[in-house]
């Protein structure tokens, strides 16, 4: 299995692995109350979505504190982004009958209104923290990458014309409001993942070739 292909002398026990699931899932729990209101606005996908980030994000806490590694076929971590894409779009352009249209331009102007006491504080919360985190596994993917490292230009230009023309077809197809400060939340995020891709890989050591059973 995927899980036993693992570097010899820093490997990922089985212990890991049930304290992570353990984590993991007394976490979300804690918290489904709360991700159950996000119904209200997004798209019912967003409850496995954040049960995925949250087990993702516990598994990497587990690992790197406990200083061992995971092996992952590059086929295996590029299906898991593609779906992890998918999941992101469906979010993005699916979401609840009878939500407002609208279009910011002014940067910072909404960003400060979820700072403030004005909206609802669950949802200023996961606005902002998911405009963020939802986007730092694409910075970890371009550094993550075969061959020579993006330049400076290209690790900029990309999520920037990416994020854009999806903004862009959401407000176009009325499938969610065209706002800069999202924007510049979701490069925050890319440019978070190229920061963490350094500790990323002292847990994930990515190979080449085809998945094993």
């Amino acid at each position: 299995m995927i899980w036993k292909e693992i570097e010899a002398g820093s490997y990922m026990s089985l212990k890991s692995v049930m304290l992570s699931l353990l984590l993991s899932q007394a976490l979300f729990l804690c918290g489904l109350p709360f991700f159950l209101q996000l119904r209200l606005y997004l798209n019912p996908l967003v409850i496995i979505v954040v049960w995925f980030c949250i087990l993702l994000f516990v598994s990497f806490a587990v690992l790197f504190f406990r200083g061992e590694t995971v092996r992952i076929p590059r086929p295996l971590w590029q299906a898991v982004l593609f779906g992890y894409s998918l999941s992101l779009l469906v979010l993005l352009f699916f979401r609840p009958e009878g939500q407002v249209y609208s279009y910011n331009l002014v940067p910072f102007s909404t960003i400060l209104s979820y700072l403030s006491n004005d909206m609802n504080g669950l949802v200023s919360f996961y606005n902002l923290s998911a405009n963020v985190g939802l986007f730092i596994p694409f910075g970890l993917y371009l550094l993550s990458r075969e061959g020579k490292e993006p330049s400076d230009k290209r690790k900029f230009l990309y999520p920037l014309l990416s994020i854009s023309g999806i903004d862009i077809c959401q407000f176009v197809f009325r499938r969610g409001s065209l706002d800069v400060d999202d924007l510049i939340l979701n490069m925050i995020g890319v440019y978070l993942g190229y920061v963490l891709y350094p500790l990323f890989t002292r847990v994930a050591v990515f190979r080449s070739g085809k998945v094993k059973g």
